[in-house]
């Protein structure tokens, strides 16, 4: 074989290696795009059931990572934690903290990125995020962050979307679309056991994680698509990046998924969208 083709066969077979950077500053930009409290709050009943499945105690330390308008933040300010809540979209803390304000709950808000949290060693009782952290361009520097400001023995609590279900199909169809860049890793894996126990095996003492639904009720899917193409920001993003065209056969392929799923049965949209809950106990 000539050196010529050698390089060229070491070069196929050559793992792309991430730009974490430039993978982070484009999604940065496409959660500060739209609006996602308006999506967020949608989800509450997630933080609830989160916070009742930590059991969690008053008077406990909570850092939220990647909080977004700040749904889990204010699900343990309700069962009087010490709560600190986080996000890189400055916006969607302003969001969290004005629904703080008016509930009346106490609050500590936070500009951070979640894979590189400005907070000491064990610093938190508990640590969690819905929807949030899975979305990290760097999994695993993300990871041993939740361990890192995790005291020993405490919680990690986290809500992920699955690959198979509902948001996991959304994603795959925007893959179809617009490819991830090369060495990116889904933010669906961490709605995996498999890329759970790869990431926080060695600092857990036990992981425990239980399938749930979070049933997306709108209108209709229409309406659903309206909303996410207008508040939604890597929904935003996608449809803003396609000509035209590839703008209509996006759309209709999330219709027609939406159909398939949708279990309302009077013209209104109810989908179940399955997404892992995960509790870690840490060393």
């Amino acid at each position: 074989m000539s050196n010529t083709a050698t390089a060229l066969s070491a070069t196929s077979q050559a793992p792309a290696t991430p730009d974490f950077a430039a993978m982070k500053t484009k999604q940065q930009a496409a959660w500060s795009s739209g609006n996602y409290a308006i999506v967020g709050t949608t989800l509450q009943i997630v933080g609830e059931q989160l916070c009742e499945s930590l059991d969690l105690k008053a008077g406990s330390t909570v850092l939220d990572v990647a909080a977004g308008n700040g749904m889990a933040s204010l699900a343990a300010a309700r069962r009087w934690c010490d709560v600190t809540s986080t996000d890189y979209v400055p916006a969607l803390l302003d969001r969290a903290a004005a629904r703080a304000e008016a509930e009346g709950l106490p609050m500590a808000f936070r500009e951070a990125d979640a894979e590189n949290l400005p907070f000491s060693d064990n610093a938190f009782d508990v640590v969690i995020s819905t929807f949030g952290v899975m979305f990290t361009p760097n999994q695993e520097r993300a990871a041993s962050e939740l361990l890192r400001v995790c005291k020993p023995k405490g919680q990690i609590g986290l809500a992920n979307w699955t690959p198979d279900g509902f948001i996991g199909q959304v994603f795959k169809t925007l893959g179809k679309y617009l490819p991830p860049p090369a060495g990116a890793k889904s933010p669906a894996m961490w709605g995996t056991r498999t890329r759970l126990a790869e990431m926080f095996d060695a600092g857990a003492a036990g992981i425990k994680v239980e399938a749930r639904h979070f049933n997306f009720r709108y209108r209709s899917a229409d309406h659903f698509l309206e909303i996410f193409k207008t508040y939604y920001g890597p929904v935003l993003k996608a449809f803003a990046a396609l000509e035209p065209a590839r703008q209509t056969d996006l759309h209709n392929d999330l219709h027609a998924l939406i159909v398939r799923m949708n279990r309302a049965g009077n013209g209104s949209m109810v989908v179940p969208s399955e997404y892992l809950e995960v509790v870690i106990t840490k060393r």
